[in-house]
């Protein structure tokens, strides 16, 4: 009828096509049998801290006499342990934006340097002693690491069912360490002779203690720095697949999980832990697993109160037990 050529306008529909949903993407998983060697490298690791940390306890009379420690002293060196979690918030920022490995090779460094410290031969008694001081406060800060990360290691690596027996093994070995010490340290440290009479063999008994107390040192600057070595040939913070989907999960902020815990527990009675299950809970970001929070709440008081209890035994206590069994 004449009509023009239709315009761009008239040419699009009245309707338009119904966009296709995305769906999401399908994530793929995957369990990685080298999952049992970092596992072993990371239980190795906890082991020798808490044994470093419990070095001097078990042989306090053996290095009261060849050091000329007190007993403050000694507690002291227990005590450097706790201390070093007091910036425990720096170390659980560092594992959560730069991983595993980042985290734990900072623990190992400061364990290696913590321990040639003290290892270092010294005749004067009294550089030894602030040395030896420096060196337990490098291992207690290599504390918060080695026994936060459990959780983390055992999700990011293990399957769902293995899960409960990683971070297990994870956690108790660092004190089974402490608890080896025990044996240890007696073992190879003599006691004083304190029935022999005075000035005779005293100098050969205090410079035979001493080297006795060398050999613990280098052994265990010995374990720490081929550990080291181990994290730094292969230790990755995360496998090429997750184990898991949740593995996978994207986790909330810092500020979102503290939020939701407290909106969490201002619809239930609060208890007097609070700050303790605060702090642990927004560390792993574990504000949906109600149940840490009241294991962490049962937990944490009787860790406390027991390192409470033995500095107080190393203060009051003169002479603490010691097997007369080295040689």
């Amino acid at each position: 009828m004449g009509a023009g050529p239709s315009s761009e306008g008239e040419r699009e529909p009245l309707l338009a096509p119904a966009q296709t949903e995305r769906l999401p993407q399908p994530v793929y998983s995957r369990v990685y049998s080298r999952r049992w060697l970092v596992l072993a490298i990371f239980s190795m690791l906890g082991f020798m801290q808490g044994m470093v940390w419990n070095t001097w306890g078990p042989i306090q009379n053996s290095v009261k006499h060849a050091y000329g420690f007190t007993a403050i002293d000694i507690a002291m060196l227990v005590l450097w342990g706790p201390i070093g979690f007091i910036p425990w918030l720096l170390f659980m920022w560092l594992m959560d934006k730069k991983g595993l490995r980042v985290s734990l090779l900072l623990s190992a460094f400061l364990m290696v340097v913590g321990t040639a410290m003290r290892s270092i031969p010294l005749h004067d008694l009294t550089v030894k002693k602030w040395l030896i001081h420096g060196g337990q406060l490098l291992n207690g800060l290599a504390g918060p690491t080695i026994m936060s990360a459990p959780p983390l290691l055992s999700t990011t690596w293990f399957a769902p069912d293995q899960r409960a027996t990683a971070t297990a093994v994870a956690s108790l070995v660092n004190y089974l360490g402490a608890a080896g010490s025990f044996l240890i340290g007696p073992l190879v440290v003599p006691a004083p002779n304190e029935t022999q009479p005075l000035h005779v063999g005293a100098d050969r008994t205090t410079d035979h203690i001493r080297e006795r107390l060398q050999i613990v040192l280098y052994a265990e600057f010995a374990m720490i720095v081929v550990l080291f070595v181990a994290v730094l040939v292969y230790f990755p913070s995360r496998p090429p697949l997750p184990p898991s989907v949740a593995a996978a999960s994207q986790r909330l902020g810092y500020r979102s999980s503290i939020c939701r815990l407290l909106r969490y527990h201002s619809r239930h009675p609060p208890t007097p832990q609070l700050p303790e299950g605060l702090i642990f809970a927004s560390t792993f970001k574990a504000y949906h697993y109600r149940y840490h929070f009241y294991l962490t709440v049962r937990f944490y008081p009787a860790i406390g109160t027991d390192c409470h209890f033995n500095t107080l035994a190393l203060i009051s206590c003169e002479k603490g037990p010691q097997l007369p069994i080295g040689s």
